[in-house]
């Protein structure tokens, strides 16, 4: 069957380009194919060789914020928006970044052990020894401490884990924790563990999951190698942006918290480590051995702990306040310059950071000279674009969420779409996004081709998909689908602040998937590992190029903005159906569990030697009334199955409206992310206001859409879960209420015009 249906997919992906003929969403036919002929013009312009000279030169020294490189780094790129024909300048806002002054782990009991703590440089790896510049392995924003108590595993340092704990019987009250990277953000890790009481946290690398077990680590492969450290913000991610002031610009004369004020800056110390450090320590614990899932690769016995082992731990950072330089470089629209298409990219990292961000920002950077090219040629954009450079991201996404909060008003006003990406390597296409994005991402990736396979990067990313499906089912509906269903924004990069707080429609585009590494964060994240791991040939940045900067262009020229309502409708419906299955899922698990409780069958399944604690009992969610979420989510379908039909109408009379009609069209459609707002915000989260689009509290990167019942239902809060639907009804109403408006605009009859 595999065979048969590869063959048969095969002969799907002969035509592996658009039809040129076709006429473009939201243009007419005759500006559909200068459209086209201007992108293919645009995605010739690219060049890898110079993507490799910028790479080498922004990632040539340690660049974090604060430190000299960063602002080099930043008047150089202003200097090439400028010459590349931008209207460029700097905007600076002043923040709190935290740097390590005298951090220590040490082994206590039942041996005397002292972490290294840092990363050798390499002979092959030239910018690797740039000791004097690079910022130590250090967790930003950890809390000053000095901590000493036994120490426990506990795996991933999850919500999940904690559970697990528990039914082991193991507490980690007045202990300092010790979890793996992964499974989650890094900032969830301390959060949780001073929730249940522990002392401190530390957090390694398991080359179980970056390192040894996957191939051969630096410099002779791309993973990690036993000295290599993550470093990485914990700031909590409730408030995004300058921890001393949360939710408004950090601009002079802006309030400042205190350092102690700061609800962002975690309750107990925590650092990273290696896993060269970190074996001795697990090597020396005791108790009972973990369960199967939680094991990695290290030559040891994983044990829960606590103890013998006990480790003494020491945070101590300068809480000093830094300068960012957010880059801002603007083409003036030519018939529509109070509408902003905007393109981002962080230009901070940790250490030197070739692959986080410069591979993005390169791509980047290509395209604005591609631009600029065009603009000596004649061309002019209708709309304005804004391409950004922001700084700090890497500590908490500070300089993109300064920018938006200080030019929040204009930007409700003005901003059209944001654009994302950040690293880049070879591998496939991915998106994530608003998913009134969907059809545009779909279209312009289906024009532009894979730099290692005679097809489309589309095509290619859904027979990936397809080749991924884990049932029948799904596999055969991936293959009629056609398209590529991106996924919701969560957290983790610079469309944060755009998207949840002040709902611009965004999305984050990239390649990868065949460059694994494990240098993440660290010292060996620069130029020698990317030209040999990354994409050695900088095909896949010239891709990254093309791809979002035909985008760009899509959305900067269209007489009508291509914003995708039946993708998004169909997409609500899926996340609606998704919550409710959760639901069902919860009354069904919880049920049974009582029911075995009552039973005995934890206790008769418990080995008396290893005795095992039984889950407790859990009160069985109610059945919620999801009719007001139901009644919307028909409203929706409906209206944009209606506006569908009168798009294309006005599509296939070349939008011959008149021009304010049009112009009403694209005012609606700019309002139409906003309206998924409610500004009394997430349930103990207000600064995220969007009611579809959110992270989750308590996996940071990872999307949790329909936050508000998700959120309250992991927390098995069932009142407020159910007190959620009404919000994101209501959100859906709005939207639907949009909707009606531009069919309405679109379906009016022209009025005659009056005779002298």
């Amino acid at each position: 069957m595999r065979l048969a249906l590869f063959a048969f997919i095969g002969s799907l992906v002969l035509p592996a380009f658009a039809n040129t003929n076709a006429t473009l969403d939201g243009y007419t036919p005759q500006s559909s194919d200068a459209e086209r002929a201007l992108e293919t013009k645009f995605r010739a312009m690219p060049s890898p060789e110079k993507q490799r000279e910028y790479m080498k030169l922004l990632s040539a020294r340690p660049h974090h914020v604060g430190s000299p490189y960063d602002k080099q780094n930043a008047e150089w790129l202003l200097a090439r928006f400028k010459e590349w024909g931008f209207d460029a300048k700097i905007e600076n806002f002043d923040v709190l970044f935290p740097t390590p002054n005298g951090n220590r782990v040490e082994m206590i009991e039942p041996k005397h052990f002292v972490a290294k703590l840092s990363e050798p440089p390499l002979a092959v790896d030239p910018t690797s020894s740039q000791r004097d510049e690079q910022l130590p392995a250090y967790n930003a924003y950890s809390i000053d401490g000095d901590v000493t108590g036994p120490l426990v595993y506990v795996n991933y340092g999850m919500p999940d884990d904690y559970k697990e704990l528990e039914r082991y019987g193991v507490s980690v009250k007045g202990a300092i924790v010790i979890a793996r990277y992964g499974a989650g953000w890094r900032g969830i890790k301390p959060k949780v563990a001073a929730e249940h009481g522990a002392l401190g946290c530390i957090i390694y690398s398991d080359p179980h999951d970056d390192g040894y077990a996957h191939g051969d680590v630096f410099p002779r492969g791309p993973f990690r190698p036993p000295e290599g450290i993550q470093r990485g913000s914990v700031m909590d991610t409730d408030y995004p942006g300058d921890p001393l002031t949360p939710g408004v610009a950090a601009l002079p004369g802006a309030k400042r918290l205190s350092v102690a004020e700061a609800p962002t800056i975690t309750k107990i110390p925590v650092l990273p480590m290696s896993y060269g450090d970190a074996e001795p320590l697990l090597a020396e614990l005791r108790g009972r051995v973990v369960p199967p899932n939680w094991r990695g690769s290290l030559g040891i016995t994983y044990r829960f702990g606590p103890g013998p082992a006990k480790v003494h731990l020491r945070v101590k950072s300068n809480w000093d306040q830094k300068r960012l330089y957010d880059v801002i470089a603007k083409i003036p629209g030519s018939e529509l310059p109070d509408q902003w298409v905007i393109r981002g990219n962080h230009h901070d990292a940790w250490v030197n950071g070739a692959e986080d961000p410069i591979s993005g920002l390169v791509a980047e950077l290509e395209e604005a000279r591609a631009l600029g090219e065009l603009l000596k040629q004649g061309w002019k954009p209708k709309r304005t674009i804004i391409y950004a450079a922001w700084d700090g991201e890497e500590p908490g996404l500070l300089g993109s969420t300064e920018w938006v909060e200080a030019h929040a008003d204009e930007l409700r006003q003005h901003a059209v779409a944001y654009l994302n990406s950040d690293s880049n390597a070879r591998g496939y296409f991915g998106a994530d996004g608003s998913h009134v994005l969907q059809k545009l991402i779909n279209d312009v990736a289906r024009d532009v081709p894979d730099p290692e396979k005679k097809m489309s990067v589309l095509d290619r990313a859904r027979l990936r998909e397809v080749d991924e499906a884990k049932t029948t089912e799904s596999r055969e509906e991936a293959l009629k689908r056609g398209d590529l269903r991106i996924g919701a924004l969560g957290d983790g990069s610079d469309y944060t602040a755009f998207i949840n707080h002040i709902g611009i429609p965004a999305a984050d585009l990239g390649f990868g998937g065949e460059a694994s590494g494990g240098i993440y964060h660290s010292i060996y994240d620069d130029f020698y590992w990317y030209t040999h791991f990354g994409d050695p040939d900088f095909a896949y940045e010239k891709a990254e190029s093309q791809v979002i900067g035909s985008t760009v262009l899509r959305l900067a020229d269209a007489e009508v903005i291509p914003f995708d309502f039946v993708g998004f409708s169909e997409m609500m419906k899926k996340y609606a159906s998704n919550v409710q299955e959760l639901l069902e899922n919860d009354q069904a698990e919880f049920r049974e569990r009582n029911k075995e409780l009552e039973e005995g069958v934890f206790d008769a399944v418990s080995d008396p030697t290893k005795p095992l604690n039984p889950p407790p009992a859990v009160k069985v969610p109610p059945h919620f009334n999801f009719a007001p979420l139901q009644n919307a989510l028909d409203a929706l379908s409906d209206s944009a199955e209606k506006l569908s039909k009168a798009w294309n109408k006005a599509e296939s009379n070349g939008w011959s409206l008149p021009a304010a009609s049009i112009a009403r069209v694209n005012e609606l459609l700019m309002q139409s992310g906003p309206a998924l707002l409610d500004q009394a915000g997430l349930p103990h989260r207000p600064w995220f206001k969007n009611m579809i689009y959110a992270p989750g509290a308590y996996t940071g990167y990872e999307a949790k859409p329909l936050p508000g019942v998700l959120e309250a239902l992991d927390r098995h809060d069932w009142a407020e879960a159910e007190s959620q639907i009404p919000r994101e009804a209501d959100a859906l109403m709005r939207e639907t209420r949009i909707i009606n408006q531009i069919t309405a605009v679109l379906n009016a009859e022209p009025r005659p015009s009056s005779s002298r």
